[in-house]
């Protein structure tokens, strides 16, 4: 088995490192996160670190680089306050992935990539209209990552939408049934397939499938 320890991660070519890293952590949410600034310039971007924080309520938390660039997605919510999630489908993968390329502030990457702008229930950031899971946050709070520069961003979700089918009877969401893609390091995508469910776990009982 290979084997990298600290010190040989910090020899190695600065792209592999990143590619080694990225996707050594596993399989990665994808998903587009929709803003719009005060001017009406649109922004779009695919997103790999979206995560879960709670339920009740219901919160979730993504990263953004050091902000020693320009992050209009960044700008854009610490302006308004708010953002749409939309899982990437299978349909339009190599669209959700040129998002990635640094198009100019007034460039909406809706339009730079061909996907179809969308707002429900007047919100004021952008839907994805061909994504089929989305929902809508509002800007809860943000955390610095002190040991690379990072910052954890907070959002509550406000509204969430998606096809009824994909839905199981106990609330769980069939991603697989969504064509929902899942993402590998930095420029990787892999599709679900069927899903394996188990009941829910107890000391006393061994591991039943659903």
């Amino acid at each position: 088995m290979k084997q990298f320890k600290a010190a040989d991660l910090e020899e190695l070519p600065s792209r592999f490192r990143a590619n080694l890293i990225n996707s050594c952590t596993g399989y990665k949410s994808l998903n587009l996160i929709g803003t719009q600034d005060s001017d009406g310039n649109k922004n779009l971007a695919v997103f790999n670190s979206i995560i879960h924080l709670g339920s009740n309520p219901a919160l979730i938390g993504f990263t953004f680089r050091p902000l020693t660039v320009q992050r209009d997605t960044y700008k854009n919510i610490k302006e308004t306050g708010v953002f749409t999630v939309n899982h990437v489908q299978e349909a339009f993968i190599d669209k959700a992935h040129q998002t990635a390329a640094k198009y100019p502030t007034n460039t909406s990457e809706f339009e730079a990539v061909g996907l179809e702008v969308e707002y429900i229930e007047g919100t004021f950031a952008p839907f994805v209209k061909e994504s089929t899971i989305k929902y809508s946050c509002t800007y809860m709070n943000e955390y610095p990552i002190v040991e690379n520069g990072c910052i954890m961003l907070v959002g509550a979700i406000n509204a969430l939408y998606l096809n009824e089918d994909f839905i199981a009877s106990d609330g769980w969401i069939d991603l697989a049934k969504a064509n929902s893609i899942a993402g590998i390091g930095i420029d990787g995508y892999i599709k679900g397939s069927k899903p394996i469910r188990y009941e829910y776990a107890k000391p006393d009982t061994n591991p039943q499938k659903k």
